[in-house]
């Protein structure tokens, strides 16, 4: 047998040494059998469940001939019975680690080589000891020793019941580690690692049952529902991460450097890369097959070369890795060779738990997933407590390395947590992103680097991001957040830093704003710099529309282009440090940016005219953004189409993609995927057509233009905030405290659970007061529609929130959205009924009476005996209609 150069047997010939019977015919084919020198580890729910396993154990090693020994020292029921051929030992823990562990190193060398030992449960250490690191000592000093004498070693560990850096020891350690878990009334035994043995369902959940097989859970919805069931109990009641990293990475990294890759003709590599590629990105089986296909072998050694600490890397970085491969490997029309290579690293989702736990702050994440609500002052407090915490020695180190690596080149540290991005579930914009300029003396950057992770950790657990989950029926679901550290897109200009072009498109356009617009062909929002404008509602800011169908198209006309564009960027400040935000025309106020005539267009003497022969005819003051020429006169439209066209076949759904991108001095286009992750399509099962015949009187309000289809009856209040009457709002404070009302009245007619109508001037959701009501998702999440109102111009539709992350989360919640422009021709507005009916504010908030004059609560069964209100929402037609509908 082949021995390193200490004389222990290496990974590659350990599996070949003779199988040993775990006295079950199930567990040994899951295990492809034991060896001796394994230590066995099985996390546990009940002792009655180590029992059984333990005992066969023993009873067919006695009757192979083998001497077996029971380690007696906890309070707990016995494990084993006294039977021939077994000796049982009783050591005492209490008189300290050091009698303890000497008395059990006597026991093992008296009794030598091939002895089959059982022993008690060692979380029953920590009640003696007071300590879970000595726990993880004990093991990390017995474990060797019994593997060097070619022993088989069975140990338990009540699940949930230690700190990851206990089990994270205690797995490194041991040669097996299986956790036995019920979901309801049925058993799993799931190994979590085995030492050079593999196969393709090892590493699976089996379903126990009275079968001479104990079949893994391959059917992809059932092993999800396992997966997360199982991951919730973890996640509250334990820190760890179980992967088997170091053997399945070793193994395959020698593989590599051997050149010996094979997948299809090597069963063993075949497994190793599914079994390292389930590691880095979890129970996802969408994302698993796809990354069976498009990450090679050498992709997933690059990303666990790259991962600070030890875990997954979540939904966003998945998300952005796929949709990369499934480009650049279809490469359709030549695409592959626009897009640009990326250069990120990854904070592996344990350390997110290890911070918590380290910090004493893992029980204020579940006292908060509990809780029905936090206000922003709240969490403002949590995120406090969140900075005061520190980071273990080893991964400060490789936050330095990392840091090193990028220099001084600007950074942004991204959320990814496990469920973010993935099917079903986007998170958009719930969770924070830290941009990180970077500059400075490697202290200052470490430091400005921490705290960006920091905060990044502390928004799981934002308001918006607990709403989100509780509304899903997630909040008791693994939530790890990893965390995607990028390398930012974009070049230096002056003291500035940014990229070109950034935003986010859609492979499916609901916004279509012409009937000329093909839908399925998909939209682009488009900015210049950062692309935060694209997906945030921030400012006085617009973004560019550009259907993928009719790029040339806009919602604008005329005059109104200039109003409605974008007018200031974010931009990465290297001097001062910071991200900030600059006027459009002062940032290029010399003109000389490169390709600028891609971008812009001037007003000359009331026109709108783009430029030609690169040469900016007008002030900096008279450019627009309108990105004319680059629509024109480069094929950044139709490789955006290809890109968007590829990704969706291999989702089998529409996706939505951030990116950013550059035009060089030739007038080609780069690209850089950054983000990606499937798009929800608002759908509905109800029959949407619109009734005739409605009283006029009875119509509250119909619009011309829908987003979401629906179909909602039995609405019982309307929370309506006339634009007039907000404009005349004079104080800063009692209008940005305005969102604060809606969050109360939104929690309060949840709880009494009632439906109710949002109505509201310009945009729900924006930065900036002056546009509309700041609110966040949490506080308006339980509406069943929400609407914009707003009085528009001749020749203009003002821009709605498609596309942004706040549009997601209205689509996600199956809340109906619709814009209404009271003043166009088609549409109606009942100003008798929102002005006559009683306002009852005051009855449920007694406390705000000085919001009456502005928001105004209506009960329907106030003002119509018997009558609620439906809503239709017609998206094929374009109308939609809000009623009162007679209950009788």
């Amino acid at each position: 047998m082949k021995k390193d150069i200490d004389g222990n047997i290496d990974i590659a010939n350990y599996g070949d040494k003779a199988s040993i019977t775990t006295g079950i015919q199930q567990m040994d084919h899951i295990l492809h059998y034991l060896r001796l020198g394994d230590n066995v580890v099985w996390k546990i729910e009940s002792i009655g469940d180590y029992k059984y396993f333990a005992t066969s154990f023993i009873k067919s090693g006695i009757e192979n001939g083998y001497k077996c020994v029971y380690v007696r020292f906890a309070p707990h029921d016995p494990i084993l019975e006294p039977m021939d051929g077994l000796d049982i030992i009783n050591v005492e823990p209490s008189y300290g680690f050091d009698y303890f562990s000497s008395q059990v190193h006597r026991i093992i060398k008296s009794y030598g080589k091939k002895v089959f030992y059982v022993f008690d449960n060692l979380s029953s250490l920590v009640v003696e000891w007071a300590t879970d690191e000595l726990v993880a000592n004990f093991f990390k000093v017995t474990c060797p020793y019994l593997f060097e004498l070619d022993t088989i070693g069975y140990f338990a560990l009540s699940r949930g019941r230690h700190t990851h850096t206990t089990v994270a020891a205690i797995r490194d350690t041991t040669q097996v580690l299986i956790d036995f878990y019920h979901i309801k009334d049925q058993a799993y035994v799931h190994p979590l690692k085995v030492y050079a043995r593999y196969s393709q369902s090892m590493f699976l959940p089996h379903a126990v049952t009275d079968s001479s097989e104990w079949k893994p859970v391959f059917e992809s919805g059932a092993a999800a529902s396992i997966s997360s069931s199982d991951r919730e109990k973890v996640l509250h009641r334990s820190t760890t991460a179980t992967a088997p990293w170091d053997s399945v990475y070793t193994r395959l990294k020698m593989y590599y450097e051997i050149g010996d890759l094979k997948e299809e003709l090597h069963p063993e590599i075949h497994a190793l890369k599914k079994e390292l590629s389930r590691m880095i990105i979890g129970d996802h089986p969408k994302f698993n097959d796809l990354a069976d296909i498009y990450l090679s072998f050498e992709d997933l050694l690059s990303i666990r070369d790259r991962i600070i600490g030890s875990g997954r890397i979540g939904g966003k970085a998945v998300g952005m890795l796929l949709a990369r491969n499934i480009v650049l490997k279809n490469n359709k029309e030549d695409i592959s060779e626009i897009i640009e290579p990326h250069d990120s690293f990854y904070i592996g989702s344990d350390v997110f738990f290890s911070f918590m736990i380290n910090n004493n702050l893992f029980r204020l994440k579940l006292k908060l997933s509990d809780s029905s609500g936090m206000t922003k002052n709240e969490f403002f407090e949590v995120e406090k407590k969140f900075l005061e915490g520190d980071f273990s020695t080893d991964i400060i180190e490789q936050f330095k390395d990392m840091l090193e690596y990028f220099g001084q080149a600007p950074i942004i540290i991204r959320s990814s947590s496990l469920q973010e991005d993935s099917y079903g579930n986007a998170f958009a914009g719930k969770y924070r992103s830290e941009f990180c300029a970077n500059q400075g003396s490697p202290e200052d950057r470490l430091s400005s680097f921490i705290n960006a992770v920091k905060l990044v950790y502390a928004s799981a657990l934002n308001p918006d991001a607990l709403s989100y989950r509780r509304s899903r029926g997630l909040q008791y679901e693994d939530e790890q957040m990893a965390i995607l550290v990028q390398r930012v897109s974009g070049l230096r200009y002056n003291h500035f830093f940014f990229p070109s072009l950034a935003g986010v498109t859609f492979s499916k356009n609901m916004f279509t704003w012409t009937n000329r617009i093909d839908p399925s062909k998909g939209v682009i929002r488009l900015v210049f710099g950062l692309g935060t404008r694209a997906v945030d509602r921030v400012g006085r800011d617009y973004p560019r529309m550009i259907a993928v169908s009719h790029p040339t198209l806009r919602p604008e006309t005329g005059i109104q282009i200039q109003k409605y564009s974008q007018w200031d960027v974010d931009v990465i400040d290297l001097k001062n440090n910071r991200l900030t935000t600059i006027p459009f025309h002062k940032l290029l106020s010399k003109k000389d940016y490169p390709n600028l005539k891609m971008f812009v267009s001037c007003l000359n003497n009331g026109y709108i005219e783009d430029p030609y022969m690169g040469k900016i005819e007008c002030e900096s003051r008279k450019m627009i953004l309108t990105f004319n020429n680059l629509i024109k006169k480069t094929s950044f439209v139709k490789k955006i189409d290809t890109i968007l066209e590829t990704v969706e076949q291999v989702y089998e759904k529409p996706v939505d993609i951030e990116f950013t991108s550059h035009v060089d001095n030739r007038g080609d286009i780069k690209i850089n995927i950054v983000q990606c992750r499937p798009m929800t399509i608002p759908g509905i099962t109800d029959d949407t057509t619109l009734p005739k015949n409605i009283p006029e009187k009875n119509i509250l309000f119909q619009s011309s233009m829908v987003i979401n289809a629906g179909k909602i009856d039995n609405i019982n209040y309307i929370l309506y905030i006339d634009p007039e009457s907000y404009e005349t709002i004079d104080s800063f404070d009692k209008k940005r405290s305005l969102g604060r009302v809606v969050g109360l009245i939104n929690s309060i007619l949840a709880k009494i659970e009632k439906q109710f109508i949002l109505i509201g001037p310009g945009r729900w959701g924006s930065s900036n007061i002056e546009l509309g009501v700041n609110v966040t998702y949490s506080e308006i999440d339980n509406t069943s529609v929400l609407v914009e109102m707003s009085r528009i111009k001749e020749g203009h539709t003002p821009e709605v929130s498609y596309g942004t992350h706040f549009f997601q989360d209205l689509v996600e919640s199956g809340i109906v959205y619709m814009p209404l422009y009271p003043d166009q021709e088609d549409s109606l507005f009942n100003e008798t009924f929102f002005y006559e009916s009683k306002n009852v504010l005051t009855e449920l908030l007694p406390e705000y009476k000085e919001f009456e004059n502005i928001v105004k609560l209506i009960d329907i069964s106030l003002e119509k005996n018997n009558s609620q209100i439906s809503v239709i929402a017609n998206q094929q037609a374009q109308k939609a209609i809000v009623f009162l509908k007679n209950n009788e």
